[in-house]
């Protein structure tokens, strides 16, 4: 038979075609499978070429010999190719084996890929704003979930002290605040070396430099301080938090203790609880400490100010009420930390993607929400005038 398709077949005799007037005949024959696929997707991509005087095609598949998947999706996009171009298509002398195959890769990918418009690209954002607005609502629903629950675990301890887990609150303010203890004092005290050596530098300028001892003193004590110890408690614990539930949950070992008639909120989130909101606090007087000896540092060593005049303007920039404004906030941005790590170690799934995947999540929605809070606490303490 003549090669449609230009040249001989020679061994490319899985597909022949021969055009007869306006209706070309297509024979297949041969082994229609994966293995050879290089010689399929060719002649497929020749056999679909539009011709101007076709008007029919009939497609002859009595010479099959095996047909797997693949050959019917080839098969398929054959016939779609010619029907689409507006020719009747037909095959013939299939083999009722492959009819259900046939009629299965029918199925698939029926509707048109639809071209994005600008209606469309519209509908696609506002989807995607409500999507978004779900998530936030469904987040907020079990943020405070899980605060009822810690609130109402937490009135039945007091109510029983005997019956809290002492030795796990100290495990975890071991694990949260002594092992962290070397990681803060260094970030701490280069964050406050960073800004006494930019305000030396500026304020050079102006021939002002004793105020960078203001600048350092008030900055680290009500923000930076508590702000930078928090961000590293939330990538350092919070993940840890949402690591291990998740594991456990993927292990089935939560269920294991509900079964046993054990409360995981007292169990395995309370201890974590108490443990970062006594933590957080102690870091943050130990960070603050560390970051105003390295703006005294720097101010000697690079702004040839004195460790004396340093600590005399220290004393008069500073009051009890900035280093106060500083640990009030540690405290509670203790607790969004932890309820954001736990709610999102309990919402694991059965996979090593999910646990990634909630363990990244709690670190990026516990850093945004402790900053959240601090913005909120800065207008609060300069509404009451703190």
């Amino acid at each position: 038979m003549a090669d449609a398709f230009g040249g001989q077949v020679g061994q490319a005799a899985l597909l022949t075609g021969e055009l007869q007037g306006e209706r070309l005949a297509l024979a297949a024959s041969g082994a229609w499978t994966a293995a050879r696929a290089a010689e399929l997707e060719t002649l497929i991509s020749k056999a679909s070429q539009k011709r101007a005087p076709v008007r029919r095609v009939d497609i002859d598949m009595g010479q099959i010999e095996s047909l797997d998947t693949f050959g019917a999706w080839l098969l398929e996009r054959l016939v779609r190719a010619w029907s689409n171009a507006g020719c009747e298509t037909r095959v013939l002398r299939l083999a009722d084996k492959y009819q259900g195959l046939i009629e299965e890769v029918r199925l698939v990918n029926k509707s048109p890929i639809p071209r994005p418009g600008g209606e469309r690209l519209l509908l696609d954002r506002i989807e995607s704003v409500g999507r978004t607005m779900v998530e936030v609502t469904r987040d907020l629903f079990g943020f405070m979930q899980m605060f009822g629950e810690l609130a109402a675990v937490s009135l039945r301890l007091l109510m029983r002290p005997h019956t809290i887990r002492y030795t796990s609150i100290v495990h975890h303010i071991d694990l949260v605040a002594w092992q962290a203890i070397p990681i803060i004092l260094l970030i701490t005290f280069l964050i406050g070396a960073i800004v006494a050596q930019q305000g030396i530098f500026h304020f050079r300028k102006f021939g002002v430099e004793v105020y960078v001892v203001d600048m350092v003193g008030i900055l680290v004590l009500r923000e930076v301080g508590v702000l930078i110890v928090a961000i590293m408690v939330a990538g350092r614990s919070g993940s840890a938090y949402t690591a291990e539930l998740g594991s456990m949950k993927m292990r089935e070992e939560i269920d294991a203790l509900r079964t046993m008639g054990f409360d995981p909120i007292e169990v395995l989130v309370f201890p974590r609880m108490v443990a970062l909101m006594i933590g957080l606090p102690l870091l943050t007087f130990l960070g603050s400490m560390a970051a105003l000896y390295g703006g005294g540092l720097i101010c000697w060593l690079y702004g040839g100010m004195s460790p004396e005049i340093y600590m005399a303007r220290l004393k008069e920039a500073i009051s009890l009420d900035h280093f106060q404004v500083g640990l009030y906030k540690a405290p509670f941005m203790a607790m969004v930390i932890g309820i954001v790590a736990t709610v999102e170690g309990m919402q694991v799934k059965g996979s090593a993607e999910s646990l990634g995947l909630q363990t990244t999540a709690s670190v990026v929605k516990s850093v945004f929400l402790v900053i959240v809070l601090d913005g909120f606490f800065a207008i609060f303490f300069a509404a009451i005038g703190k």
